[in-house]
């Protein structure tokens, strides 16, 4: 089962890419479903924040083989991942909670794509 959608760089981006994964509410347990929505929610919010090109960020989720693959894509460079340190921020958390939270997750370049996958119990 895939669904693609692409939303407008907005805060309310996030809360339209929660509701996408929805759609696959019936076919998951509702821990994943919750680990889906804070995920993606996370990647979304990083995209709309720090893309600097105007544009749209893309959702594209593949439920099949035994996992969700989600892939979010913007106009940005690509980046590179530094793990948080100990620091007190209350921002920045997204990709730690992806590293925590996924079974699996990378990062591609031109254009950017965050993807996660999470195995289906």
């Amino acid at each position: 089962m895939l669904h693609s959608e692409s939303f407008p760089k907005s805060p309310a981006a996030s809360a339209a890419a929660r509701q996408l994964m929805e759609r696959f509410g019936a076919e998951m347990p509702e821990s994943m479903l919750d680990d889906a929505r804070l995920l993606v929610s996370e990647l979304v919010a990083n995209a709309v924040e720090h893309a600097a090109a105007e544009g749209e960020v893309q959702v594209r989720a593949d439920l099949s083989d035994g996992r969700l693959r989600v892939e979010v894509t913007d106009s940005g460079p690509g980046f590179t991942y530094v793990p948080r340190g100990d620091d007190a921020r209350e921002r920045g958390w997204g990709l730690h909670f992806t590293n925590l939270v996924a079974s699996r997750w990378g990062i591609d370049e031109r254009p950017t794509v965050v993807w996660f996958e999470l195995d289906r119990p």
